[in-house]
């Protein structure tokens, strides 16, 4: 992932009910879930949602696909990983000590 493209994601991100939406999507799975039941599991107006996600679109966070008469939006998996993975690309400068699944560890471990 490129800087700027990190910039897109986090700037995607940062708004509370763009993350509370990204992580509804990131809890449905792969099969995402349709626009309507978004809205009514965040208790959020259509018109509201509609700009969220094309926002979240925008930065290559979701996909859309449309499922008969019904717009389906499902977390991108593939871009969630990378932007983490660019957060953490030198982590503790490259070191062993780095569990590469877990993150930074905060403080060395205690033997």
């Amino acid at each position: 992932m490129s800087s700027d493209g990190a910039v897109s994601a986090l700037a995607a991100l940062a708004q509370g009910h763009r993350l509370a939406v990204y992580r509804l999507l990131v809890q449905a799975g792969p099969a995402g879930l349709p626009a309507g039941a978004i809205a009514e599991a965040l208790g959020l107006p259509n018109s509201s949602l509609s700009f969220h996600l094309g926002q979240l679109n925008q930065a290559g966070l979701v996909h859309q696909e449309r499922q008969g008469r019904s717009l389906v939006y499902s977390a991108d998996y593939g871009a969630m990983n990378a932007l983490v993975g660019y957060l953490m690309e030198n982590c503790c400068r490259g070191s062993e000590s780095c569990a590469p699944a877990g993150g930074c560890a905060s403080e060395p471990a205690s033997a």
